[in-house]
């Protein structure tokens, strides 16, 4: 890139593949959990939070060997996190790509070496379902705890009486959109690469109520690298049908193909005729969405973009 290009940007919406879910739960009426939801038309759509989405990519950085400052604790009785040091986004990726706030900026004022607030550079929206909230749930009996001799050596509780449990649960997938500037990234390229890889990994998204196996990793993706300082199309354009909306836009008198990255079963699913045509038109065409995160990372970068396969 010389001096006089501008940094592309990178947009995108991820669609997840469909599971039965009671991720991301709210408060508890009596013994029923409850998922939240939004409401979208006539309907009620689970959601999951961006911060849940947030804290998970955070900690799939960590497991992919990247340097953060902040790690969740899990025996704390509550939600709690403790830090290794002051935030420093020169020395921890979660600090450079998360930002962070020192809310008793003055308390810390001669040890911090960088400002006391910094913005995320990873702009992330709540993920919706694509299937409405159907009034479903399942139904849970908990144990009573009995003394019993002599097997018991010292007897505990939390209820002495069997409980019933009450879950909202939804079988759906979900999709959300995020954003990351070039201007921003292209201060740490291998920060980068991590960061597109926790996309390309992610799970374990549910916040406190973390307790089902649902990946957040791609089923679909709908990436666009441009100058351009917003998405231009639907970044919830993926209807119930797992089908891309916003397809027919890629055209020369709407949105630029060559602009456009596509990957997982919207490829996979595409006829071949409407696949050629996008790929003579520069759309760049993945049926795998880890090969796609490999070659996207070095065209967002500035590196040498490789040919789709």
């Amino acid at each position: 890139m010389t001096q006089h290009e501008k940094p592309l940007n990178l947009f995108a919406t991820v669609l997840t593949h469909a599971a039965p879910s009671s991720n991301y739960r709210g408060e508890s009426e009596q013994n029923r959990t409850v998922l939240q939801k939004i409401a979208r038309g006539d309907e009620q759509y689970a959601i999951v939070s961006a911060d849940s989405i947030r804290n998970a990519m955070r900690e799939t950085l960590a497991e992919l060997g990247f340097p953060c400052n902040r790690e969740r604790v899990q025996d704390e009785g509550q939600l709690a996190v403790s830090f290794e040091s002051l935030p420093n986004p020169d020395e921890y990726a979660d600090d450079w790509a998360f930002g962070y706030m020192v809310a008793k900026e003055k308390t810390y004022a001669d040890q911090m070496k960088h400002p006391a607030k910094r913005d995320s550079i990873v702009r992330l929206n709540t993920a919706v379902a694509l299937a409405p909230y159907r009034f479903e749930a399942s139904l849970h009996q908990s144990p009573a705890n009995v003394d019993r001799q002599p097997r018991t050596k010292v007897f505990w509780f939390n209820s002495k009486d069997s409980a019933l449990l009450h879950r909202e649960a939804s079988y759906t997938a979900f999709q959300y959109p995020l954003a990351l500037s070039g201007r921003d990234c292209q201060t740490n390229p291998n920060w980068t690469r991590g960061l597109l890889q926790t996309i390309a990994q992610l799970n374990n998204v549910a916040g406190a109520h973390a307790r089902s196996y649902f990946e957040f990793a791609p089923r679909s993706i709908i990436v666009r690298l441009t100058p351009k300082l917003v998405a231009g199309f639907d970044t919830y354009g993926f209807n119930a049908d797992g089908h891309w909306c916003e397809l027919h836009r890629l055209n020369d008198e709407d949105l630029p193909a060559e602009e456009f990255w596509l990957g997982g079963a919207l490829v996979r699913d595409m006829a071949i005729e409407r696949a050629d045509a996008l790929r003579e038109a520069g759309a760049k065409l993945y049926a795998n969405p880890d090969r796609l995160f490999e070659d996207l990372a070095e065209a967002f970068l500035g590196g040498s973009d490789r040919a789709a396969a």
